[in-house]
């Protein structure tokens, strides 16, 4: 368990489909766990009852570029209501398997959506919070669409062409520049072990 009084941490995961960032959310948790924190691990959209609601309309449904806009920062309003906010005010580590960087790099570098409107939601709806740490999982174009897994059903944004996922990336590179003090870039072309030292590296001089 978490000690009494230590403030808690909101870690972010991010990439473009295919970076591989999912398959190291778990041994951050691991990692922290094994540490004495006590962690809750989520997803967006989703993380809450109404936010998978909005999830499956989100990766599944056609939808006007300002409407999946608006729905997305919907199902994070409710996500950190309901999720973050709660866990972090008990000192607990919040991973959270994409955030407001996603955002910016599939709306607006991906589809084209006006920057300033994503940075107006976000100063509606998170105005004061925003992640300790994000993990910016970075590989080629080419690399990320030979893990997909062609044997399941991808979704809309899934389903994009390769410019939309290099528009996405530039987008999320782009991110990490300008927030060099929260968003860490790593190179998820390397090995599993090797992207795990890495990690670990980064955590410790967070905690």
């Amino acid at each position: 368990m978490t000690e009494p009084g230590k403030a808690g941490k909101f870690i972010t995961f991010e990439g473009i489909d295919g970076a591989g960032k999912s398959t190291h959310i778990g041994f951050v948790a691991e990692y922290l766990a094994a540490r004495g924190k006590t962690v809750v691990s989520s997803r967006e959209p989703g993380g809450t009852p109404l936010g998978e609601k909005l999830r499956e309309l989100l990766l599944h449904e056609k939808m006007h570029l300002e409407t999946e806009a608006l729905l997305m920062f919907a199902s994070r309003r409710e996500h950190m209501a309901r999720v973050i906010e709660p866990a972090l005010s008990r000192g607990d580590w919040v991973l959270s398997d994409r955030f407001t960087d996603a955002s910016f790099a599939y709306q607006s570098g991906g589809r084209g959506l006006d920057r300033a409107k994503l940075e107006a939601l976000e100063g509606w709806v998170h105005p004061e919070l925003q992640p300790d740490l994000t993990l910016l999982f970075d590989v080629p174009l080419a690399v990320a669409r030979q893990r997909l897994d062609a044997t399941r059903t991808l979704d809309k944004f899934e389903r994009e062409q390769a410019d939309f996922f290099e528009k996405c990336r530039n987008e999320y590179l782009r991110r990490a520049a300008q927030f060099p003090e929260r968003i860490v870039v790593v190179d998820s072309t390397r090995s599993i072990a090797a992207i795990q030292l890495r990690l670990a590296e980064i955590l410790e001089k967070l905690s």
